[in-house]
């Protein structure tokens, strides 16, 4: 299986962006997703997370409110609809999976994820 992330770019604080996860191979139903970011000089954090089922999701202190994941299994597409961004935001944001056949779980631990898909810049200016 391979993920594929974008829509990652530069934008004002206030602004905001979507970020795709692109799942190859096989359907969202077998893989729990998470979304991961790393800012400069910081370790990387677990920002949002969905289960296989679609049904569960976690969400960061952080970007709670802020941030919002949503699939569509039409598109074997998970998105990270990211608002009201502001200069902490800025990181390389990276999606992950692990295979659970439409389980109801997610996972905020980097070595709980099998598969990472490439980087995204994210860059927030004030």
């Amino acid at each position: 299986v391979q993920l594929q992330a974008s829509g990652g770019g530069s934008v004002q604080a206030g602004g905001s962006l979507r970020l795709a996860c692109r799942v190859f191979d096989f359907t969202l139903d077998y893989y729990a997703i998470g979304w991961f970011r790393q800012a400069p000089g910081k370790e990387r954090e677990a920002i949002s997370a969905i289960s296989s089922n679609g049904e569960n999701t976690f969400y960061a202190d952080s970007v709670r409110g802020r941030f919002t994941t949503s699939r569509d299994d039409a598109k074997n597409t998970v998105y990270l609809q990211m608002n009201d961004l502001n200069a902490e935001d800025t990181a390389v944001y990276s999606c992950a999976g692990t295979i659970e056949y439409k389980g109801s779980s997610y996972y905020t631990e980097t070595d709980e994820y099998r598969v990472w898909g490439q980087g995204t810049l994210v860059t927030v200016s004030s």
